[in-house]
C-alpha cells in the first residue's frame, strides 16, 4: 500500500471524494454534516493523503491543523472493495505519525453518532481515541460523536 500526499486533481480521487460527500450528506442532517469538500480539503491548513495499490485507489484521509499543537483527522474513507484489508488502520497510523512529527500534542476528530458510523468509531477507539466534548468550531449535537487522543 502506497500512502501519498494527494493534490486532489486526479479524476479517481475527485470521484472518490464526491462519493464521500454524497454519502456523508445522506447519513446526516445538513447542520450535523461537517465533511470538507474538495476546496476545503485543498486549504493550506489541510494535508490530504490517498492510499493506492498500484493504480487502484484504496482510501483517503486528511489532517487539519487547528493550532500549532492540535490537529483534526478529516475525510477518512476506505473504498468499498478494500474494506477489511486494513486500509483505515494504515491511514490512521500514517496521520498519527505525521501529527507527532509536527509536534502536535493532541489529535481530535468528529464522526457520526449513528449505528452506520459504528465501524469508524470502533477504529478510532482501537487507536486510543476517547470520547470528548465538542472542540474547535463544533457544537454539541446528538448526531455527532467527538473524540480526542493525546500524543
Amino acid at each position: 500500500m502506497d500512502i501519498r500526499v494527494d493534490d486532489l486533481r486526479g479524476p479517481e480521487i475527485v470521484a472518490f471524494v464526491e462519493e464521500h460527500l454524497r454519502d456523508m450528506h445522506s447519513y446526516s442532517p445538513a447542520h450535523s454534516c461537517h465533511v470538507l469538500d474538495l476546496d476545503g480539503l485543498r486549504r493550506p491548513e489541510v494535508t490530504f493523503w490517498s492510499a493506492w495499490d498500484g493504480a487502484t485507489l484504496l482510501g483517503c484521509g486528511a489532517l487539519k491543523e487547528l493550532d500549532p499543537t492540535h490537529g483534526e483527522v478529516k475525510s477518512m474513507r476506505t473504498a468499498a472493495a478494500a474494506r477489511g484489508r486494513g486500509v483505515g488502520s494504515a491511514m490512521l497510523r500514517h496521520i498519527l505519525a505525521e501529527a507527532a512529527a509536527r509536534g502536535y500534542t493532541r489529535v481530535s476528530l468528529e464522526t457520526g453518532a449513528s449505528v452506520l458510523r459504528a465501524p469508524a468509531r470502533g477504529l478510532y477507539e482501537k487507536f486510543g481515541f476517547v470520547r470528548c466534548g465538542p472542540f474547535a468550531e463544533y457544537a454539541e449535537d446528538p448526531n455527532n460523536a467527538y473524540y480526542t487522543k493525546a500524543l
